[in-house]
């Protein structure tokens, strides 16, 4: 395996979303667990200190998360939303599709897998569903591989 990081494919608004969440853990949370574990360290006997052991856990999974949003930061190609064309699917494009089997049209957002959030309609660049739309244009018919076989989709609009 390569030592070359994998690029994480991110639009501007998920940039301005790690860097708040980033921003939030370095300030309000961080501050928050140090406080609390210097109030349980004032209860005394630390080996037998439950509020300073989940103090110190919860301190090393916000660290954890905050080492996390860094190599994202550091690893991100941002898609510029004035650079999203509308001429076939790509990350940051919103697609408008059609499963003309089952007279179902969803609209989703194709990000990139940092982003990903099937219940607000924001789907993968990576999930099936996703890589199947990429470079589809207006018109085309894309089959998607599903558990139960094989979908169908037109793509109805495209935009950003």
């Amino acid at each position: 395996m390569s030592g070359q990081a994998k690029e994480l494919i991110i639009t501007e608004e998920g940039l301005k979303n790690i860097k708040k969440e980033l921003e939030y853990l370095k300030t309000v949370k961080r501050h928050e667990i140090a406080d609390r574990i210097k109030t349980a360290r004032e209860f005394g006997d630390l080996s037998e200190n439950a509020e300073y052991d989940e103090a110190k856990n919860e301190q090393g999974f916000v660290e954890g998360k905050i080492s996390e949003l860094e190599h994202k930061l550091k690893t991100a190609v941002v898609i510029i939303d004035k650079d999203i064309h509308t001429e076939d699917v790509g990350v940051g494009s919103i697609v408008k599709i059609k499963n003309p089997v089952l007279d179902f049209i969803a609209e989703y957002k194709i990000v990139g897998s940092a982003e990903s959030d099937p219940q607000n309609f924001r789907i993968s660049n990576e999930s099936p569903i996703g890589s199947s739309l990429l470079g589809a244009k207006v018109g085309d018919i894309v089959k998607v591989q599903i558990p139960d076989g094989e979908a169908s989709y037109q793509i109805l609009e495209i935009r950003r």
